[in-house]
């Protein structure tokens, strides 16, 4: 990569970098500054600035390769109210296009939450190799006490520290017993960045020549396509584990409106005489594929109609961890619309089993075969269930376009 960087009418500022090392290989990272009416961006900036600055020399040692921060121009947040780390995603995913950058670092003086609501000084996203880190939590002073001054010794190295951990987890290091990656914690009392022990420092040499990564410029709807489907391919574990980690046939349970919208039609429909009629007439095979062609519809409908694919603005070109974090909202919302379909299912059945009278079927005319038996109502429920999936989808759809992001790309812990 080149030193050259734009973003609209700014340059971004080079403000730290290692020891050049032996080798060709760097690895460039964008730092957005995101603040809030309480911290001015010169002080956030220049607390930016320091904690790059002491963290190269060991990121340098770690990955053996060359560390460059390039500082983009600060943006002032809206209000001080805590903040999601996927908020800041869709502009870490523009600028790491526009830079093009190999990872993005924002720095915010927000308070900052998990996907379990607490409050945290940082969170990492390996798939998209996105670093939030707030100050709130380092600026905390003991009760009785004013806040640190973001100036303050304990809070440049307990900055610096937390910034060396984040982009450990960017680059796919889990927490270690001892050094650098070890559980985060505030110390009063750290002056210097402690080093990655030797396992962790082994596994980031391993990796260090995939940091870098592949960029592609595809014509038309097609080659992007391409380009997304052949970044999945080459790195198939790590959307996997995005998949696995965001516990995606549960989402379901957190977005009311949703199963609101999906449950309620179908309370309807399992009562009316003509849902009965279709379900019972309807091979097993075209149950299935209906089923299927309803999730995917539904999951497709998501993604495209609410804009959940990164960065929002289209750019000419495409890095594969932007593809990589599409491929994985995806099929994130694929499993949550087939889980949304297991609990419409679940509760057609136990309606159908325990709230129907078992004789009512046997008065219906419409039936030509009033024999009422387990798949006949497994096969009605799961009928049913397809229209509730697709109207959830439709009516419902997503209380909050960073919801599926918070809970597929980042960390629940720092």
């Amino acid at each position: 990569m080149t030193d050259a960087r734009t973003t609209g009418d700014e340059t971004p500022t080079l403000v730290a970098t290692d020891t050049p090392s032996a080798a060709e290989m760097a690895v460039d990272v964008g730092v957005l500054v995101a603040h809030t009416a309480e911290t001015g961006p010169e002080r956030l900036r220049s607390f930016g600035e320091r904690a790059a600055a002491d963290a190269a020399d060991e990121l340098g040692s770690a990955t053996d390769v060359t560390w460059r921060f390039y500082l983009e121009a600060p943006r002032r947040l809206p209000d001080t109210g805590r903040r999601r780390p996927a908020e800041f995603l869709d502009r870490a995913t523009h600028e790491m296009v526009e830079g093009p950058y190999d990872a993005v670092l924002v720095v915010t003086d927000a308070p900052l939450v998990s996907s379990r609501e607490r409050f945290v000084p940082g969170l990492a996203s390996p798939l998209a190799r996105v670093a939030v880190l707030s100050t709130r939590n380092l600026r905390r002073a003991p009760r009785g006490r004013p806040p640190r001054a973001l100036d303050d010794a304990a809070v440049r190295w307990n900055g610096a520290t937390l910034l060396v951990h984040l982009l450990g987890h960017v680059l796919g290091a889990g927490h270690s017993d001892g050094g650098a990656m070890a559980p985060f914690e505030f110390r009063p009392d750290r002056r210097a960045v402690p080093p990655m022990d030797a396992d962790v420092e082994a596994y980031l040499h391993r990796i260090a020549d995939e940091i870098p990564a592949e960029e592609a410029t595809p014509r038309g709807p097609v080659g992007r396509l391409a380009f997304h489907a052949r970044s999945a391919l080459r790195n198939p574990s790590r959307v996997i584990g995005a998949v696995v980690n965001s516990r995606a046939p549960l989402l379901p349970l957190s977005l009311p409106k949703l199963s609101t919208a999906a449950l309620t039609p179908t309370l309807v429909i399992v009562f009316s005489a003509e849902s009965w009629d279709v379900g019972f007439n309807m091979d097993d095979v075209t149950a299935a594929l209906f089923a299927v062609a309803s999730v995917l519809v539904a999951a497709g409908y998501l993604f495209f109609a609410q804009n959940l694919s990164f960065p929002r603005k289209r750019h000419r070109l495409v890095t594969e961890q932007t593809a990589l974090v599409n491929v994985a909202v995806l099929l994130v919302l694929v499993l949550a619309m087939a889980g949304l379909f297991a609990l419409v299912w679940s509760v057609m059945l136990v309606v159908e089993l325990l709230v129907f009278p078992p004789d009512l079927m046997s008065n219906w005319p419409s039936l030509e075969d009033p024999t009422v038996g387990f798949v006949d109502l497994v096969r009605t429920g799961a009928f049913i269930s397809t229209i509730g999936v697709l109207s959830g989808a439709l009516a419902g759809g997503l209380e909050s376009r960073t919801i599926i992001a918070h809970l597929t790309l980042f960390r629940d812990r720092p």
